[in-house]
């Protein structure tokens, strides 16, 4: 079986990838003057995944006014069915004042907008 710890994993790569849809990647997000650190996750584990097992991991953007909650699914990439769910939540931090933000930069609005 994989090593739980492991799905933290996958869901980041889901989570840049989602993220770089809106031109707002990781290394986007630090030059805009904002870190997004997580500060709540959770994993349902509903089937256990094996090594070298093909997954498919989708993430979707669930909320974004106040804080980003991505939402993650994997599949089993043969059969289709859900092996496991989940989601992060991280908030905005202005990096010059170390202060969190309680609505979300305009920046990540801005760039929402865009991808409409």
């Amino acid at each position: 079986m994989v090593w739980h710890g492991n799905y933290f994993r996958y869901f980041e790569v889901a989570r840049e990838a989602l993220l770089k849809q809106f031109d707002y990647g990781y290394r986007q997000m630090q030059a805009s003057g904002y870190v997004w650190p997580i500060v709540d996750t959770r994993v349902k584990y509903i089937a256990p995944l094996r090594f070298e097992q093909r997954v498919i991991v989708c993430a979707t953007l669930q909320e974004y006014e106040n804080r980003l909650r991505i939402g993650y699914q994997i599949l089993d990439a043969d059969s289709g069915q859900r092996t496991t769910s989940g989601y992060t939540i991280q908030v905005a931090v202005d990096e010059s004042s170390q202060e969190m933000c309680f609505v979300a930069p305009q920046v990540l609005l801005d760039k929402l907008e865009e991808k409409r």
